[in-house]
C-alpha cells in the first residue's frame, strides 16, 4: 500500500458481502474495491458491483488469483463460510495478501476493533468472530477493566429470521463455540456462554443482545461508566449500537455464585446489560444489526490495517 487507496478484493457476493462492498465505495476514502468474488453468475452482488464498474468473478477465488487485478490486491475481505475460509486463508497466504475474515472459521486471532486493533495490526489473517461476539465482547471487556475478577459471561443474541441467510445458518455451531471462546479470550471471562436467537416476527425486529457477567469486586457505578463508555466507542464505527436501558447491578449470594461461575466466588454481582443494534441501511435492512455490525467492524480494521501499512509515496526522480 503505497501513497494510495488500499485495494481490496471482497469473496462472498451475499448480504454481507454486498452490503461490505456499499460501505467501501461509498464511505471510505482509504479503502477502493478492485473485485467482488462470487459463485453464482447471476447474484445481485456480483451485478451491482459490475455496476459500480468493479471486476468480477463467478469463478471464486481461483478466477481472482487468474484475473489482472489479483497482483494489485492488498486487502482480501472472506464474506463466505467457515467452511470455505480454510482453502481461501491458504491460498492467501502463500500469494501474501493480508486477509480480514468475517466467517466464524478463526483461523486467524479474534479481533474486535475496540479491543484489541494494535494488538494484531500485523497480523496477515484477522477473524472479525462473529456479530454477537462484535456486540457484546467489548461489554464483556468493560466489565472486567473495572472487575478484580469476571468469573463467568454469557451472551444471548436475538436476530430476525429475515437477517439469518443460507450462510449464517450454516454457521451456527461455529458462532456459537466462537463467540463463547472468544468472550473468554478477548472479553476476559473466566468461562463464557453465548446462545443465538433467530426471532420470525413480523414486522422484523432489531438485533437484541443481553450480557450477564459475573463481576467480582466491581463497584456498581464504575461498571456502569466502563460501560457507557465503551458503547460511545464501538458506536464511533457502529452508529446504531446503543444501551436499551440503564445497565443493572445486583449482588448475588455466594452459593449461587459459585454455582454459575463452576467454581467457589465470593463478593461477586450480576450485572445485566441490554443492547440494541440498528443497521444503516447502506444494503441492507435497518433491522438486520447483525449484518451490518460486522461490516462496518471489517470496515474499521481495514481503514486502520491501510493507515498502518501505508507507505508516502517517493518523488519523481
Amino acid at each position: 500500500m503505497i501513497g494510495r487507496p488500499a485495494r481490496c478484493a471482497i469473496l462472498g457476493s451475499g448480504n454481507i458481502g454486498a452490503d461490505l462492498m456499499m460501505k467501501i465505495t461509498h464511505r471510505s476514502n482509504s479503502l477502493a474495491l478492485s473485485a467482488m468474488v462470487g459463485v453464482d453468475p447471476a447474484s445481485e452482488g456480483l451485478g451491482m458491483a459490475r455496476d459500480l464498474g468493479v471486476f468480477t468473478t463467478h469463478q471464486g477465488i481461483d478466477g481472482l488469483i487468474a484475473s489482472d487485478v489479483w497482483a494489485d490486491i492488498d486487502i482480501v475481505f472472506d464474506a463466505t463460510s467457515a467452511g470455505a475460509h480454510a482453502k481461501h486463508a491458504d491460498l492467501c497466504a502463500r500469494h501474501g495478501k493480508r486477509m480480514i475474515d468475517l466467517t466464524p472459521a478463526a483461523v486467524g486471532p479474534y479481533l474486535v476493533p475496540v479491543v484489541n486493533m494494535d494488538q494484531h495490526i500485523d497480523a496477515p489473517n484477522i477473524n472479525m468472530v462473529t456479530c454477537g461476539g462484535q456486540a457484546t465482547i467489548p461489554i464483556v471487556r468493560a466489565i472486567g477493566a473495572v472487575s478484580k475478577e469476571l468469573p463467568y459471561a454469557e451472551v444471548v443474541s436475538s436476530i430476525s429470521s429475515r437477517s439469518a441467510g443460507p450462510g449464517t445458518r450454516a454457521n451456527i455451531d461455529e458462532f456459537t463455540d466462537t463467540t463463547a471462546n472468544a468472550l473468554r479470550v478477548l472479553g476476559g471471562a473466566g468461562r463464557g456462554k453465548a446462545i443465538i436467537v433467530l426471532n420470525p416476527a413480523d414486522p422484523p425486529l432489531l438485533m437484541r443482545c443481553t450480557i450477564y457477567a459475573l463481576s467480582v469486586g466491581g463497584d456498581a457505578t464504575a461498571i456502569r461508566s466502563s460501560v457507557a463508555r465503551m458503547v460511545r466507542d464501538v458506536a464511533d464505527y457502529v452508529p446504531g449500537y446503543r444501551l436499551k436501558q440503564e445497565v443493572l447491578t445486583e449482588a448475588i449470594d455466594e452459593a449461587e455464585a459459585s454455582r454459575i461461575a463452576g467454581s467457589p466466588v465470593t463478593d461477586a454481582k450480576r450485572v445485566s446489560v441490554f443492547l440494541e443494534v440498528e443497521g444503516a441501511g447502506d444494503y441492507l435492512p435497518s433491522y438486520a444489526g447483525n449484518l451490518d455490525i460486522m461490516t462496518s467492524a471489517a470496515l474499521a480494521a481495514a481503514e486502520r490495517l491501510a493507515a498502518h501499512h501505508a507507505r508516502p509515496q517517493r518523488a519523481a526522480s
